[in-house]
């Protein structure tokens, strides 16, 4: 398939083989009826162009994820951002010469991209155009459930996200095996190495119990620059049906290598582990960029 002048595998006979990112709600219903799409029908979808015919927002039916949020060098952080992003917004500092980054590793099992797997690294923002009070700053993100970041890396693992990503969305991504696996009580992401192949990050982080289900709505926006250098700015929401959090170090192992993204990570100088989130079922909805 051609997407944005680029050849594309796509899985033949897949969601995004047949309707590329608009399918009926009717056919998602019919393919997987345990899943509920009542919230999905409240929203609308326009066709929009992002450097190819797309569709937002782009509907992610059933998915999972896992969160490590750490402490990192502030000015490490500051040195990652490009400066016309630090015109806009600053990396939240939680104490003096410390910011916040989240690692998150995602599986959309059943997605209008198909199913895929994504890892991010993003730096903890304030939003553009307020104020940035450190810990304060943080806290009523929290409370609101609306959260705002700068992606520093997004590896993931089919090209049709890659493509989609990088065109569309103006994201870093770039293509590489990830291996997301469960066992009784964890959740292991293995992470390689795109250029030798060879096993380059893992996370291991334990199943919580106490699982709410209570519906919790969660935004997530971006800031950051286009290929004509314009500032620009998206967001996802997410519903999520089951999720729990801790901040007990000992809920998540991080291993680094000598591979490419563990010595990027390395370079953060990552401390204390702030918070951990579990969230086994989530749903999204991912809206095109706009300008800032």
């Amino acid at each position: 398939m051609r997407i944005a002048g680029q050849d594309v595998p796509v899985v033949n006979g897949g969601l995004y083989d047949r309707f590329r990112s608009n399918p009926p709600l009717s056919v998602i219903a019919a393919e997987t009826p345990e899943v509920d799409l009542s919230w999905f029908r409240q929203l609308k979808k326009e066709r929009v162009d992002i450097g190819f015919e797309s569709y937002s927002p782009n509907f992610y039916y059933k998915n999972s994820r896992v969160t490590a949020i750490f402490t990192a060098d502030l000015d490490k952080l500051r040195e990652l951002m490009p400066a016309k992003v630090l015109e806009q917004v600053q990396p939240l500092q939680v104490w003096p010469g410390r910011g916040l980054v989240a690692l998150t590793a995602y599986s959309y099992r059943y997605c209008d991209n198909d199913s895929y797997e994504e890892i991010g690294l993003s730096v903890v923002t304030n939003k553009p155009g307020s104020a940035s009070f450190g810990p304060f700053t943080l806290l009523r993100q929290s409370m609101s459930d609306d959260f705002w970041g700068y992606v520093l890396k997004l590896p993931v693992n089919t090209e049709l996200a890659r493509v989609r990503g990088v065109v569309g969305y103006n994201l870093p991504k770039w293509l590489t095996d990830i291996h997301f696996r469960e066992t009784d009580s964890a959740v292991v992401v293995e992470i390689f190495d795109s250029a030798t192949r060879q096993l380059d990050v893992t996370l291991e982080t334990r199943k919580l119990g106490d699982l709410s289900s209570e519906e919790s709505m969660v935004r997530n926006s971006f800031t950051n620059v286009d290929r004509q250098g314009q500032l620009t700015t998206g967001y996802s929401v997410s519903r999520q049906l089951s999720h729990a959090s801790s901040s007990s170090a000992d809920s998540v192992k991080l291993t680094l290598t000598d591979g490419s993204l563990s010595a990027y990570i390395k370079a953060l100088k990552l401390g204390k582990l702030v918070k951990y989130e579990y969230v086994p079922l989530f749903q999204g909805a991912l809206y095109a960029p706009k300008p800032l």
